[in-house]
């Protein structure tokens, strides 16, 4: 078993939020297991750690999936003993369609990763941090600006964002006996491939094609380091990181 100081999740550690997030934990002391689908993309993301890449593990999972889930947790419980942050970032944004015309097996997927999957980590995070020793730990939601306003023809991925603030606000109450602190993410407009799209324009409210400005998502590592860095007894219940012109506050 190795001894390192702190151990931390992060699914969806492949790309985007996730490799940013997962890299940026590696820099800053802990060892960290890159949790993904792709088994390949996570090892993409060790190489980019470089001289960090010792403290990194990838491990291929489907959080959607409660056996895998299990394994997952398992080969932490064997490698480390512990512990101490889940990031809980894996998500999907479906085909966009009108309500009318959302096809089951779409919404279902999106509910299927974007909630279940946290929830099943989420459960299994907490039966780890109630039993090591020291006691508690952190988990961190990744939400999104659909956490509080949808977009236009996105039901499913809006709906599971706003489940999100509930598992959240769960987890934080259910939480405060073992010492086990919740918070939530909610990030607008972060530079990755799934916001590429924004940059050749995309539908709002009003009907309008617009595109909208993006931030670097090395601030968004930046915050989600922030909240993970605080003792357990603080915590940021929510943050909103967002690109500053983007339209969510007011009307656009």
């Amino acid at each position: 078993m190795a001894t390192v100081e702190k151990v931390a999740l992060v699914t969806g550690a492949g790309s985007g939020i996730g490799k940013q997030v997962a890299l940026a934990l590696l820099r800053n002391g802990y060892a960290v297991v890159l949790a993904g689908r792709r088994l390949a993309a996570l090892e993409e993301c060790v190489a980019a750690a470089g001289e960090f890449a010792a403290q990194a593990w990838p491990v291929a999972a489907d959080v959607s999936d409660p056996v895998s889930v299990q394994a997952l947790f398992d080969n932490i419980r064997q490698r480390y003993g512990r512990l101490d942050l889940l990031f809980n970032n894996a998500g999907i944004f479906t085909k966009s369609a009108s309500l009318e015309e959302v096809d089951y097996a779409q919404w279902k997927a999106s509910l299927d990763v974007n909630l279940t999957g946290a929830f099943l980590c989420t459960q299994q995070a907490f039966r780890i941090m109630k039993a090591q020793q020291p006691g508690g730990g952190r988990i961190i939601n990744n939400g999104s600006i659909a956490a509080h306003v949808p977009r236009p023809n996105s039901v499913a991925y809006t709906a599971t964002k706003h489940a999100i603030t509930g598992l959240t606000k769960s987890t934080s109450l259910d939480g405060r006996k073992y010492r086990i602190a919740c918070g939530q993410i909610d990030i607008g407009n972060a530079a990755t491939e799934m916001t590429e799209r924004m940059q050749q324009g995309i539908l709002q409210a009003n009907g309008e094609i617009a595109v909208e400005p993006t931030m670097a998502v090395e601030h968004v590592a930046n915050a989600v380091l922030y909240m993970a860095g605080l003792p357990l007894d603080a915590n940021v219940q929510f943050m909103t990181v967002m690109a500053t012109n983007m339209p969510f506050i007011g009307r656009g």
